[in-house]
């Protein structure tokens, strides 16, 4: 990849669609992850204004500390950057308290996680409508439109996506060029969306540059029955996250009118 070029390409891109569209600037979400990292980089080198929000919900400790350090290291080298701190926790507890109770709490897991990405766009939807902003997605190639590893009208709910058309290790290179801080280059990727030290591996079952493989050899309509051992395991994984998470990943069905009933 020509990632200085690529780092150009997006920064101008960003900065034309945002100047076409009127708007002032972005407003992400700052996570401690890499892809809001590299995001967020690549919004601040448009020069327009870029208002970095935090909105913690239980959130652990190192993440916080990786998305202080890297608003910190921003607002150091942009003086377009500014930041704002949104503590979202005592919102979702009072919402989760308004909920009415399920026999078995775990029944209740998956949709409290993704309650926590909606409150997450709402929040920043908030601010970009005062400020005249665009909401910038992190959300990269694979996680978009590999296995749907996003929440539909949470993270997935955004004005556009600057690195939607990056694998994992692309964003990665880009980060390293545009000298993301060593810690978040490093850490384990995580959605955060759970309160405690899971990884987003943990939770698919493949490291990011195995789905990388997987989404290729998907391309090259390849079926599980191709492969052995790993990679037979590592394949239908993918191909069980992109069946299940199709509904994300394709325009929302929209039941046509037979135009004699009209």
């Amino acid at each position: 990849m020509q990632t200085e070029k690529v780092i150009t390409h997006i920064v101008d891109w960003l900065k034309d669609y945002a100047e076409n569209a009127k708007c002032k600037g972005f407003v992400i979400g700052v996570s401690g992850g890499i892809d809001s990292a590299v995001t967020s980089t690549l919004c601040a080198k448009t020069g327009l204004e870029l208002l970095c929000l935090e909105m913690p919900i239980h959130q652990g400790e190192n993440q916080v500390t990786r998305a202080d350090k890297h608003i910190d290291w921003l607002i150091e080298n942009f003086p377009n950057v500014y930041r704002q701190s949104v503590n979202l926790t005592p919102v979702f507890d009072s919402l989760v308290d308004a909920f009415p109770k399920v026999d078995k709490e775990e029944e209740r897991f998956m949709s409290l996680a993704n309650t926590r990405a909606r409150l997450r766009m709402t929040s920043l939807y908030y601010f970009a409508a005062l400020k005249g902003y665009l909401v910038a997605g992190t959300g990269n190639k694979v996680e978009d439109f590999g296995i749907g590893f996003y929440t539909k009208y949470g993270d997935g709910g955004v004005d556009l996506s600057p690195i939607a058309d990056l694998l994992k290790t692309e964003v990665y290179e880009i980060g390293q060029v545009l000298g993301v801080n060593q810690d978040i280059m490093e850490a384990a990727p995580t959605d955060g969306l759970w309160g405690d030290s899971r990884t987003d591996e943990d939770q698919i079952g493949a490291s990011y540059p195995e789905l990388e493989w997987a989404m290729q050899m998907d391309d090259t309509e390849k079926t599980t029955n191709d492969f052995t051992g790993r990679e037979k395991e590592v394949f239908a994984i993918y191909k069980k996250y992109n069946k299940a998470n199709k509904h994300k990943m394709i325009p929302i069905p929209i039941c046509e009118i037979p135009t004699g009933l009209k």
